[in-house]
């Protein structure tokens, strides 16, 4: 029963983590609605996200593999400071200071209070209307060439906010892309590379503390067989997205974050769910 489980939930991770309707949200949801009504928990969540963010490493393997080697060769002067790759390693660098620090040091409410599925609820309607406003109202002129360090930063900070389930990291970097005038690619595409370094160091972090503390309420093989089958569906959802977004708004995801907000309402309001 918990192979089952754990496929279930690579899907949900694989299928939630690159739209921005929180990944961690959807894991901690649908947890409580297997027999056991177990939360997966935070240790869970983090090392099923490295197979989301292998998927990213594959799909951007060229984009990323020239921002290092650039990033690299100026350390050294080989390539100019302000080369277009070069500047988006340090973008991504600076840009996950924020959840680096945030996430370090709030660990007891990342794996206690924040987990509140009643938080959770209202963190899904209030982002998803400030995505709405920002996709409907943002000025769409700016190109992923044109991120500078004021608003890099400012994106690190929206990214770290999804230290609390129901955010959306994606969903909160791409809200405050959209506002700063990024149009949908761009905003996706950063938040997927500002993703990387913050998701990988997460992941390793609850992957090594692992090795000490048992893992409950799924062991360690249970958990690699979820973050496989998060890879595979993940790469999917990426090749899916970045191609939708060229026409289409994120106005279904907002929507989606709305009513699932309020469903999780009713069920908590009603005690066919409880908030831990």
């Amino acid at each position: 029963m918990e192979i089952i489980e754990v496929i279930i939930l690579g899907i949900v991770q694989g299928l939630t983590e690159f739209l921005p309707i929180s990944s961690s949200a959807h894991i901690r949801i649908v947890g409580e609605m297997f027999p056991n009504a177990a939360d997966p928990g935070a240790t869970f969540t983090a090392i099923t996200q490295i197979g989301t963010e292998l998927a990213v490493l594959v799909y951007f393997r060229k984009k990323i593999a020239a921002i290092i080697k650039a990033w690299f060769l100026s350390l050294s002067g080989k390539v100019p400071r302000n080369d277009p790759d070069a500047r988006m390693g340090w973008l991504v660098i600076i840009g996950s200071l924020p959840i680096a620090a945030l996430g370090y040091f709030g660990q007891e409410y990342i794996r206690g209070a924040f987990r509140n599925l009643w938080i959770v609820a209202v963190v899904l309607i209030v982002f998803g209307i400030l995505l709405g406003i920002a996709d409907r109202y943002g000025k769409r002129t700016r190109d992923l060439s044109d991120i500078t360090y004021p608003h890099g930063i400012l994106m690190g900070f929206a990214q770290a906010l999804a230290l609390v389930p129901g955010v959306s990291r994606s969903g909160a970097t791409t809200t405050a892309a959209r506002a700063l005038g990024y149009n949908r690619t761009a905003a996706a595409e950063y938040a997927f590379l500002l993703a990387v370094p913050a998701v990988f160091g997460s992941g390793l972090y609850e992957l090594v503390s692992s090795i000490d503390e048992p893992m409950v309420p799924y062991g360690m093989f249970e958990t690699a067989i979820a973050t496989v089958v998060a890879f595979v569906v993940g790469l999917l959802v990426i090749a899916y997205l970045m191609k939708y977004l060229k026409k289409g708004s994120f106005m279904p995801f907002v929507i989606y974050r709305i009513l699932l907000g309020i469903v999780l309402m009713v069920l908590l309001a009603t005690g066919v769910l409880h908030a831990f």
